[in-house]
């Protein structure tokens, strides 16, 4: 989690709302980080709801006590609501509600896992289980810090709309620039 370069984490819900022309949109974001994702998100108009499982507890209570840097905006808005849980879990087990756009950034890539149990969300299996989450219309969007030709052909084989999107920015600290990966999916 960084605050320094936030152009994919913001470029990952701007894309998808650019993806998606329906209104009264809700939003299930995996992962809060530092907010950005669900913050550009919260942006639109065209969003009703956002809610954002994050597994962490610790990073719920850096929201709740204004220690990330959008915790007073993102705190404000009435349309926010984050749980504690596993959004893999989630997203393994039969709906209790739909979404128009889902938006991962848990890990850092498809083949680079937080926890060896995320992998399952990663594969055909996994991703026809989340896909049962998504309304009709509905977008899937994913994070990653490296390209995962593996993971593209599992959104390919369980979707029929697939769309990938590198984002590149120059990062100063370091001197070069970084690409970052955006994964879309629809049918």
């Amino acid at each position: 989690m960084s605050s320094y370069l936030t152009a994919s984490e913001k470029a990952l819900s701007e894309t998808a709302l650019q993806m998606h022309s329906g209104s009264d949109l809700h939003v299930l974001v995996g992962g809060l980080g530092l907010g950005y994702t669900a913050w550009t998100a919260l942006g639109s108009d065209r969003v009703s709801q956002c809610d954002v499982i994050e597994f962490l507890p610790q990073v719920i209570h850096w929201l709740e006590q204004g220690l990330i840097p959008l915790a007073d905006k993102l705190n404000a808005d009435h349309r926010l609501n984050v749980t504690q849980s596993d959004v893999y879990q989630r997203l393994a087990s039969p709906p209790k509600q739909k979404h128009d756009l889902i938006l991962i950034d848990v890990d850092h890539s498809p083949d680079d896992n937080l926890d060896a149990a995320n992998r399952r969300f990663y594969t055909v299996d996994g991703l026809q289980r989340a896909k049962l989450h998504l309304e009709a219309e509905g977008l899937l969007g994913v994070w990653s810090y490296a390209e995962s030709s593996q993971f593209a052909d599992a959104l390919h084989e369980v979707f029929r709309e697939v769309r990938i999107e590198p984002v590149t920015v120059f990062n100063n600290l370091i001197n070069e620039e970084q690409t970052d990966w955006l994964l879309f999916a629809r049918d």
